[in-house]
């Protein structure tokens, strides 16, 4: 087992027996038909409690966070609770959101979580970082938190996902009021880059600009639910839903505005005139939006995304793997460099709404279902 820093150790070395829930594997599906490669679909646990997103470590331990504020480990068929994390406030779409690795675990161990931080008069999204000693994060660190709270409420976004020069994409969401977005002194309604310490970097792409916080990398989100960035090119891809159902995947262009609430998107049904007060903003001009790579023919609400690199999988190298958590189902996005030129559907109802797709060290594809509170892995059916 490899040691990290100060010498604490990833995986469980003690467990109290009445702490442990069994996670025994199981086949749900021996062989899945898709286009190009047969699928088989396998349980790994169950009995989570709304499952918001995943970690999978190497070693086969898995770290799955629950709305309430529990952090769940899943390692050598047992599960249990990981304690040592923050208040959190869980009301309505807050609670404990979305967990990813550092892209130098092996030698550091950090873990990066996203939760709302606040309490029932008020809430931001916030983001800090810890290391897992057994069954407990030790080290924890508060490294950013959104610069305006408001309600608690919807549309945290808090998403996340690491750029090739080690940099942190961090999602936040419009909180329910569409106009935040295009606020660039709001950090509602956009996707921000910072560093591993939860600064701006220097380079970002309005980092000296007047009236642009420095964290901006792009505005004019709704709800960001999925972020995946090509290791190669650095190119992140964004999915969101929108009122109308016309949900959307975007390629995120650094330091440009993406709509919200403008364009053909729709408006919130209570939040009537905001599209008219946004479009007579001087920030908001049609020339400097970007606009959408796909838009899905029906409702999805994506969560989750993960862009396939795998020799798992090798006619689907470079695409993207979608969860719908509305519609059920997880989708394979077809590009073609930038351009997006199908589509298939590839579990349809069989794990329910989705809230996070991965892809783990293993190379292997995960699936984490918020309406079965399950943790599924999809392998190469052979």
């Amino acid at each position: 087992m490899k040691r990290y820093v100060n010498g604490i150790f990833p995986l469980v070395l003690a467990i109290v027996p009445a702490q442990v829930i069994l996670a025994d594997e199981t086949v749900v599906a021996e062989s899945l038909s898709t286009e190009r490669q047969a699928l088989r679909l396998i349980k790994i646990a169950d009995e989570f409690d709304q499952p918001t997103s995943m970690a999978i470590l190497p070693g086969e331990l898995y770290l799955v966070t629950e709305r309430g504020g529990r952090l769940q480990m899943v390692h050598d068929g047992m599960r249990q609770e990981v304690g040592g994390l923050p208040e959190i406030e869980d009301e309505e779409d807050g609670g404990l959101l979305e967990i990813v690795s550092s892209p130098a675990f092996p030698d550091t161990g950090w873990l990066y979580l996203t939760y709302a931080s606040g309490d029932d008069e008020s809430t931001a999204a916030a983001l800090g970082r810890a290391r897992l000693a057994g069954n407990h994060l030790v080290d924890w660190e508060p490294l950013f938190e959104q610069n305006r709270r408001s309600s608690p409420g919807e549309h945290y976004g808090a998403r996340l996902a690491w750029l090739p020069d080690d940099t942190l994409l961090m999602s936040i969401g419009d909180r329910g009021t569409p106009g935040r977005a295009q606020d660039t002194n709001d950090h509602a309604g956009s996707l921000l880059r910072l560093d591993p310490q939860g600064l701006a970097p220097e380079d970002n792409p309005r980092f000296e600009d007047v009236g642009f916080l420095p964290e901006l990398y792009s505005w004019g989100h709704r709800n960001i639910q999925g972020l995946a960035v090509h290791p190669d090119t650095g190119d992140a891809w964004a999915v969101e839903a929108r009122p109308n159902g016309s949900d959307e995947l975007s390629l995120i262009h650094p330091g440009s505005n993406h709509g919200w609430p403008q364009l053909t998107l729709g408006e919130d049904a209570d939040t009537p005139g905001i599209i008219d007060e946004v479009a007579s903003s001087r920030l908001f001009t049609d020339d400097e939006i970007a606009t959408p790579a796909h838009e899905f023919s029906e409702p999805v609400a994506p969560s989750g995304m993960a862009l396939v690199t795998s020799e798992h999988y090798p006619d689907w190298q470079g695409d993207l793997i979608v969860g719908g958590r509305e519609a059920k189902r997880l989708y394979r996005i077809m590009l073609d460099g930038r351009e997006v030129v199908e589509t298939e559907v590839l579990l349809d109802e069989e794990v329910g709404g989705i809230s996070d797709v991965r892809q783990g060290p293993d190379g292997y594809l995960y699936v984490l279902s918020e309406t079965n509170g399950a943790l599924y892995r999809l392998e190469p059916a052979h």
